[in-house]
């Protein structure tokens, strides 16, 4: 494995990240393959128009792809990121899946796909890391 031991041992480390932790993201579970996350959709997480505030997919994406990127090296910071909205979620849960497609000696790019409870396609999030 990277950097982390264990999911536990990344969890631990990553509940530091208040802002990602306090709106409800949580890891589910990382490898040097891929990270996985979730976030319980509730009443906070909705807009005035009753809808699921696009911040919350770019949180949770956000928290995925820094959680992987960290692993693969200590410390990556994102360089540029850009998101896609597909579809309004459905469902009642939230998952984040990053990946790593590039990894190179100064930089990486992980995409990190968003989809909801039922399956459906949210976002896609595309991070461009540095490695420091």
């Amino acid at each position: 494995m990277g950097r982390f031991g264990s999911t536990e041992e990344a969890a631990e480390y990553f509940k530091a990240d208040r802002f990602a932790t306090g709106n409800g993201c949580r890891l589910e579970e990382v490898t040097d393959e891929f990270s996985l996350c979730s976030c319980e959709l509730t009443d906070v997480h909705r807009n005035a128009n009753g809808g699921i505030m696009g911040g919350v997919a770019f949180t949770l994406a956000d928290f995925a792809f820094a959680i992987l990127s960290n692993n693969l090296h200590m410390p990556t910071v994102a360089q540029q990121v850009s998101i896609n909205y597909l579809n309004a979620p459905k469902g009642s849960k939230l998952y984040a899946r990053a990946t790593c497609r590039k990894n190179g000696s100064r930089t990486m790019v992980i995409i990190v796909d968003v989809t909801d409870d039922t399956g459906r396609d949210v976002a896609q999030f595309v991070g461009s890391g540095f490695k420091l």
